[in-house]
């Protein structure tokens, strides 16, 4: 059999801070989640979001360091419509995170807006525009 994606892990600064971003993009992460050095969300389908704290990954490899030099990784979460991506948009930069890109009606047929997430990483909404 081959090898399949299971999880994808984040790894973060602030596991309280990341975890209250994810939320508002309806990742339901229990609140004594906040507290802990290590987080898993079912999404369904066998597959999981993970988070980790730079802790967890200092303890069992030492030698780690945050990466520099732009975003990690991307998330890309659908909305179900190009209002809610505006919408969406609009609250997170309305609470205080980044906007990297402010939403526009992409050439592929797409509404599309990116934020940054508190470590930095990009985190993607789009939805597609009327045929």
């Amino acid at each position: 059999m081959a090898p399949r994606l299971s999880v994808v892990e984040l790894v973060v600064a602030d596991m309280a801070a990341s975890l209250a971003f994810y939320r508002r993009l309806g990742i339901d992460a229990p609140p004594e989640a906040d507290t802990q050095p290590h987080v898993e969300v079912d999404l369904g389908g066998g597959l999981r979001l993970a988070f980790d704290t730079e802790a967890t990954i200092l303890s069992f490899d030492p030698s780690w360091t945050r990466p520099t030099g732009g975003p990690r990784s991307a998330l890309a979460f659908a909305c179900d419509s190009p209002a809610e991506v505006d919408d969406t948009y609009a609250a997170l930069v309305g609470a205080g995170y980044h906007g990297e890109l402010k939403p526009w009606d992409a050439f592929w047929g797409q509404r599309y807006a990116t934020v940054q997430d508190p470590d930095g990483g990009s985190v993607d909404l789009f939805a597609p525009l009327p045929g």
